[in-house]
């Protein structure tokens, strides 16, 4: 078998473990229900749009494939901040919620 099949096959696997894992955490370290039914979607939408990315680079000639980089290089940094700053305002919205709500006797 040739080095560089080794190497995208060993790469492979190691990103979709490692990209499992951080999907799990990710979901398992929210707050409250709402938090996590958005991690949930924004980890599908993550997921989904990184197949869509690696299948383009596979399909692509080489001079195409290339510019994917330029949207993938633009779009997952904007990606990630709204993503933060989405969670982060449920969160807050959850603790206010919670300090507004009346004790129980």
């Amino acid at each position: 078998m040739h080095a560089g099949w080794i190497g995208a096959i060993v790469g492979v696997i190691g990103g979709g473990i490692g990209g499992i894992i951080g999907a799990y955490f990710s979901i398992k370290n929210t707050n409250s229900a709402r938090e996590r039914a958005f991690m949930v979607k924004a980890c599908a939408v993550c997921w989904i749009a990184i197949i869509v990315f690696l299948g383009l680079m596979v399909l692509l000639p080489n001079p195409y494939r290339f510019l994917l980089w330029i949207p993938y290089g633009i779009l997952l940094p904007l990606g990630i901040i709204y993503g933060n700053r989405a969670q982060q305002r449920i969160r807050q919205e959850e603790e206010t919620r919670d300090k507004d709500a009346p004790e129980a006797p």
